[in-house]
């Protein structure tokens, strides 16, 4: 047998383990609290790894704790390794029915309020013996959990980077501009983006994917990232804001059609084409036991929503 085959057969999962936690803590002491182990623990198997391999891969004195060059590439691939290897345990767990056992969504809060409620009906009456736990959070959190194998899957909207992770596409949604009913742009029979004083729109904090797509969607020529003094930190509270008059807001569609404008005086400003969108996607790893079992179901589940909205 290849004696570089036999060197990476060798190698424990375990010890791999034990570099993330140090990676993630810079702290021995917490590392080995988070593996569920001594310290002593821990140590040897870090310095079996590093024997295994040939090289330094943490670097420690009584003041700090780093990872060397090496040892963050290293750390990098033992998490896609990780995330395999759980893939590979869930398979054999999950072989006879993937409709059984466990199926952790994440979501992002300018989907989440408006899909997740018919998502978890349709699944929950089709299968019900998948238990299905949602996680809602911004888009780069979703993928790097997702990337960690903490997620079997994410709802999120593109164009984002989605690396080495599948996106299945879903829809087009298209993006409205909305404004306070005696704004000057809402008496246009239509409007366009072109025209729009950047001074006047509104953003999510930054993280959230929507801010980008709404930057994307309005170039006009003194629009930047850093120009925007009024920020919200949820759809909800930006509506409030455009209620206010301080400003316009570009919304999802499915916002407006759940309804995230009763009882205020902004209303929807139709636009020119092209009409700005973004794209709902289902992001997976490929290597997961139940990719297709997500893909052809819950993929078919987000689109007939949609459909119904």
């Amino acid at each position: 047998m290849n004696n570089r085959f036999t060197q990476a057969a060798s190698l424990s999962l375990k010890q791999l383990s034990y570099l993330l936690a140090v990676a993630e803590t810079l702290n021995f002491t917490r590392a080995a609290e988070l593996c569920f182990v001594t310290q002593s623990t821990l140590s040897g198997g870090l310095a079996e790894l590093e024997r295994q391999l040939d090289v330094t891969l943490v670097e420690r004195d009584r003041q700090r704790v780093a990872l060397t060059p090496i040892g963050l590439e290293v750390a990098r691939r033992a998490r896609e390794l990780l995330a395999a290897g759980q893939d590979l345990l869930n398979i054999a767990s999950q072989a006879s029915d993937p409709a059984r056992g466990e199926l952790t969504l994440g979501v992002i809060p300018t989907i989440a309020p408006f899909l997740l409620s018919r998502i978890l009906e349709t699944l929950r009456t089709r299968f019900p013996l998948l238990q299905v736990n949602i996680r809602e959070s911004q888009t780069h959190v979703l993928l790097a959990e997702l990337d960690r194998g903490e997620l079997d899957a994410a709802v999120l909207a593109l164009p984002i980077d989605t690396g080495k992770l599948h996106a299945e596409v879903l829809y087009d949604e298209p993006l409205q501009l909305v404004a306070h009913a005696d704004d000057q742009m809402a008496l246009h029979a239509t409007f366009s983006l072109e025209n729009l004083d950047s001074g006047k729109l509104l953003l999510l904090e930054k993280g959230h994917c929507l801010r980008d797509h709404t930057l994307a969607a309005c170039t006009t020529r003194t629009n930047s990232d850093d120009n925007h003094a009024i920020e919200a930190t949820n759809l909800s509270t930006m509506v409030q804001l455009v209620n206010a008059g301080l400003g316009c807001a570009l919304l999802p569609e499915m916002a407006v059609q759940a309804g995230i404008l009763t009882g205020t005086s902004t209303t929807v400003v139709p636009l020119q084409a092209p009409l700005p969108t973004r794209t709902i996607a289902l992001l997976t790893r490929a290597s997961h036991p139940k990719f297709d079992f997500m893909i052809q179901q819950l993929a078919v589940e987000l689109k007939r929503c949609r459909c119904a909205a």
